[in-house]
């Protein structure tokens, strides 16, 4: 397992440096037309990913266990950040998702992303074989869900609300609840979401452009056009990096949301492939790491924690691809960006540390052969 962990940590660290050199060709036009120094986005993502590559390090050597102890007031302050960001948080593109202090600004939907999958995590591990029964199980541990993803979706922050659903359901599923449970909860929570994101102008705009596309045959919305010349144009093996066209103002956001266009188009077919191989093996390790983990808790924070880095590079691609609506969330690890870049590197570092203490548990726990002697 500690091989395994130290695999985890040069692969994210691999990710993020091919991220500042995608920042880096994705920006620069855009940095010299609005900043008028080409550096300018990037020294800002250099600094974000000296302090996630910090932040990994340090947190995969606190011990995971600590987690459950500060798991519920944690989330009960995520929450009170959240209420104050309806009331007083920056508006950007018609949804107020941001909180300044001091000149820095970060999204506390982030934060809330993982303080909601440790408490799952603790939560699911105290409730055991309880959790089958829905109200005094299951339900009690969905209000923590509705409780955060309400206050996200109000933000308006639709898409993060809608995945934070989506992985607590999966976690409840994988921690235990009835299938029945989960469907009936599913439906009934994508209404509600569906519901809400009909009542605000931009998600609304979103949505209903691409049921019409689908219904009429009619254009994608400009971004996801850009997004596919992009990845188009990419072919199999790019058009070699630095040498992206739709970086140069054609596509919004080339540096951000939609910088996995800009991946196609310079590495091409193969590069965007190793790179979603890379998710999926991020994943698949961390399956492993849930299995080989000892307690209910370290087996459910590295299932929730691998599943949801997996299910937020799957849903940015999907987004660039015109498969679903814009979501505005980054690719992990890649995307231009503060909070979740730092969010992420935390919790792999986390993830890093379950190995790493399973693995000690291991050896510990190993016996050697008795060695006889004729």
């Amino acid at each position: 397992m500690k091989k395994l962990a130290i695999t985890i940590f040069f692969e994210t660290f691999i990710l993020v440096m091919l991220g500042l050199v995608m920042v880096m060709t994705a920006s620069g036009t855009y940095s010299i037309h609005k900043f008028s120094n080409v550096f300018y986005l990037f020294n800002s993502h250099f600094i974000k990913v000296i302090i996630g590559i910090s932040a990994l390090m340090i947190f995969s050597f606190i011990p995971y266990e600590i987690y459950k102890e500060y798991s519920k007031p944690a989330l009960i302050l995520v929450a009170l950040f959240l209420v104050f960001i309806l009331l007083f948080g920056n508006s950007v593109k018609g949804a107020d998702r941001w909180i300044s202090i001091f000149g820095s600004t970060f999204q506390p939907a982030e934060i809330a992303k993982l303080a909601l999958i440790i408490h799952l995590a603790k939560l699911i591990e105290e409730k055991g074989d309880l959790i089958k029964d829905f109200w005094e199980g299951f339900c009690k541990l969905f209000y923590w869900v509705i409780l955060i993803s309400v206050l996200i979706l109000l933000e308006p922050n639709i898409s993060n609300g809608i995945l934070l659903i989506f992985i607590s359901l999966v976690i409840l599923f994988v921690g235990g609840a009835k299938f029945t449970h989960i469907i009936v909860t599913s439906f009934i929570a994508l209404l509600s979401a569906g519901s809400i994101a009909m009542i605000f102008t931009h998600s609304r705009e979103r949505i209903i452009s691409f049921i019409s596309s689908i219904q009429n045959g009619s254009d994608l919305n400009f971004q996801v056009k850009q997004a596919l010349y992009g990845l188009g144009s990419g072919g199999l093996a790019g058009v070699g990096i630095g040498h992206s066209r739709q970086s140069n103002l054609f596509l919004p956001e080339s540096y951000g949301d939609f910088i996995f266009a800009i991946l196609g188009e310079e590495m091409g077919f193969i590069g965007v492939l190793i790179v979603l191989l890379a998710f999926l093996f991020l994943f698949i390790a961390g399956i492993y790491i849930a299995k080989k983990a000892t307690d209910r808790f370290g087996q459910l924070l590295a299932f929730g924690i691998s599943f949801s880095i997996l299910t937020y590079a799957l849903t940015n691609a999907s987004v660039a691809i015109g498969l679903i609506p814009t979501t505005g969330l980054p690719l992990p690890f890649i995307s231009y960006g503060g909070t979740s870049m730092i969010l992420m590197c935390i919790s792999v570092g986390i993830l890093v540390n379950i190995a790493i203490s399973n693995s000690i548990v291991e050896k510990e726990n190993y016996k050697f052969p008795n060695s006889e002697t004729d």
